[in-house]
């Protein structure tokens, strides 16, 4: 439904910095203050801001592979996730791959004996719907807005010194405590991105947005 940016890591940092009237950096390694920041910032930041919202471009299926190994509990089966989960927990389980299937509930995220995060059930198969880690060149603008926005007031006072720069970014990107850090351009970002999810997947956010 929407176009992808197109862009990079250190074009979306180089945007950030440049709404703090810093210098652009060439890369994460190219020495300079700007570069460290950003090189130490911008991955945890990035997945975080993916994982604020079911965003459209993130979701995605898959059949889990069961695996050999059973759990010492009370479920039967335990479910390798995939390793490009965000948040660690998936939107939706069910048992069958067919258009309309039901949501299956008995099931649990836990550990497994080799300290891994697996999902444990009594169901031989099992398909999810997740969010799923992507790379900027996927990415659509109006979710790079919101990124560079997060990475300016991340940035803000590591690259200005000015707390005031700080707080002034994350009420762009973020809105005020009033709004429960729900406003800003994040709001305007899930409007837009509302467009290409489903009822139901924008009804549980707004859920989750009320309860908060």
């Amino acid at each position: 439904l929407y176009m992808a940016s197109g862009d990079t890591d250190v074009k979306i940092c180089n945007k950030a910095l440049l709404l703090l009237g810093s210098s652009a950096i060439t890369s994460f390694s190219d020495g300079t203050p700007q570069a460290s920041a950003c090189s130490t910032l911008y991955p945890d930041i990035k997945k975080t801001t993916l994982g604020m919202y079911p965003w459209s471009f993130t979701v995605a299926k898959a059949q889990l592979t069961r695996q050999t190994a059973t759990p010492n509990n009370e479920w039967t089966y335990q479910f390798t996730l995939p390793n490009d989960m965000l948040n660690g927990v998936p939107r939706a389980v069910r048992t069958s791959s067919s258009a309309g299937s039901a949501i299956y509930k008995n099931w649990e995220i836990a550990q497994a004996s080799d300290g891994t995060s697996v999902l444990m059930t009594e169901s031989l198969t099992i398909y999810i719907d997740y969010q799923k880690a992507i790379g900027e060149t996927l990415m659509p603008h109006y979710f790079v807005n919101l990124l560079g926005y997060q990475m300016a007031w991340h940035l803000a006072e590591v690259i200005t010194d000015q707390t005031t720069k700080s707080q002034y970014w994350k009420e762009i990107a973020l809105g005020t405590v009033a709004e429960n850090l729900r406003g800003g351009f994040f709001r305007q970002a899930c409007n837009i991105d509302a467009g290409g999810q489903t009822p139901s997947v924008v009804g549980d956010y707004l859920l989750t947005d009320i309860r908060a």
